[in-house]
C-alpha cells in the first residue's frame, strides 16, 4: 500500500503542499544532453523550450501523418479519438507511440527522450502519449491545472518524476492558443476541491472541470510568478514538469495549432491503485502493467 504523499480532492477547501520530489534527478550538469545553464532554467521554471529541434523536413513527414490518420474513419471511431466538445472536431488521439509506427520512432528518438531520461535520472518509458489539435475557429481552451493532480488521483502515479515533450508541428504564436504556463509553480502542489465521479476522463479529456486549481491559488501565483507563453516556431520542443500549472486558451484565429505529446516516467513510478479511489483510467491514457525501458537512439524520418 502506497501513502497518498499528494493528496487532492477530498476535502472541501484547497491547500498547498511543498513538493517532495526532485525536479532533476541528476546533478552532473556537465554530462546532461544539453547545456547546464539551460537544465537550470528546467528547474528553476519548470519548463523549458528549445527551438527548432526538429526539421521542417521531419515536420512535414509528422503532419503527413497527422493528416492521414486525421481523416481515417476508423481512427476518428476509436476511444482513443477525443472530440471538442462543440464542434466535435478532433481534438485529440492518444496512444499513438502504441498505435503508429512512426510516432512510434518519435518517442524513441534521443533528441528528446535523451533529455528525459536525464531528468528522470534513468530508465523511462512512455506513460501517455497523444496527438493533439487546435483547429483554426474552432479550437477550445484547455484550463488551468496540474497533470500531476490527474495523474496521481485518477491513474494512481505515486511522485513526481514524470515529464512531458511537446512537439511543435505548427507555428505557436500567441494569438493561436499556445501552451500557457507559469514559471515555478511546479515547486507547490495544490490540493483541488471535487470528488472525482467515475469515468470522468471521458468528459475531462474533452473539458478540464475537475483537479483544477481554485481562482484564488491562480491569482496568487499570478501576482508572484506571472505567466509565460511557449511560443515558437514549428519543430520545436517544449519541456514541462508533470506539476508545471499549465492551460491554454481557445483559438479564434484561421492558423491551427497542433503539437506531438509525449509524456515520459522512470520505471520506478509505476501506477499503483489511484488514489482517488476510482477505477483507473483505460490504458490508452495512462499505460498500466508491465513496461520496458525505452530504446532510445538516434531517428531519420523520411
Amino acid at each position: 500500500m502506497f501513502a497518498d504523499l499528494y493528496p487532492s480532492r477530498e476535502y472541501d477547501q484547497p491547500s498547498w503542499h511543498e513538493r517532495l520530489d526532485p525536479v532533476l534527478y541528476r546533478r552532473d550538469l556537465h554530462n546532461a544532453p544539453i547545456s547546464a545553464e539551460q537544465m537550470a532554467s528546467f528547474e528553476r521554471d519548470g519548463y523549458l523550450v528549445l527551438p527548432e529541434v526538429f526539421s521542417p523536413r521531419e515536420v512535414e513527414v509528422f503532419k503527413r501523418e497527422l493528416y492521414r490518420i486525421s481523416q481515417t474513419q476508423e481512427v476518428l471511431d476509436s476511444p482513443a479519438a477525443i472530440q471538442e466538445p462543440d464542434s466535435g472536431a478532433l481534438r485529440s488521439l492518444f496512444a499513438i507511440h502504441r498505435s503508429n509506427p512512426l510516432f512510434s520512432r518519435v518517442a524513441q528518438d534521443e533528441r528528446i527522450a535523451g533529455i528525459a531520461r536525464y531528468i528522470l535520472g534513468g530508465d523511462i518509458y512512455v506513460h501517455q502519449s497523444r496527438l493533439n489539435l487546435k483547429p483554426g475557429f474552432k479550437g477550445k481552451e484547455f484550463y488551468w491545472h496540474s497533470d500531476f493532480e490527474t495523474w496521481h488521483v485518477e491513474d494512481g502515479l505515486p511522485r513526481m518524476r514524470t515529464v512531458s515533450c511537446s512537439i511543435l508541428l505548427t507555428d505557436n504564436h500567441p494569438f493561436n492558443g499556445p501552451l500557457m504556463l507559469i514559471p515555478g509553480s511546479h515547486k507547490q502542489y495544490i490540493s483541488c476541491v471535487g470528488k472525482t465521479p467515475e469515468n470522468h476522463y471521458q468528459r475531462s479529456l474533452r473539458k478540464q472541470e475537475l483537479g483544477v486549481p481554485d481562482e484564488g491559488s491562480l491569482q496568487e501565483l499570478f501576482q508572484s510568478q506571472g505567466v509565460d507563453m511557449a511560443t515558437g516556431p514549428a519543430g520545436s520542443v517544449v519541456l514541462f514538469d508533470c506539476n508545471t500549472l499549465h492551460g491554454s486558451n481557445s483559438n479564434i484565429t484561421p492558423s491551427p495549432r497542433s503539437n506531438l505529446f509525449f509524456v515520459y516516467n522512470h520505471v520506478d513510478n509505476l501506477p499503483v491503485e489511484p488514489f482517488g479511489n476510482v477505477p483507473p483510467r483505460p490504458d490508452f491514457v495512462a499505460e498500466r502493467g508491465k513496461v520496458e525501458p525505452l530504446q532510445i537512439t538516434p531517428q531519420q524520418y523520411d
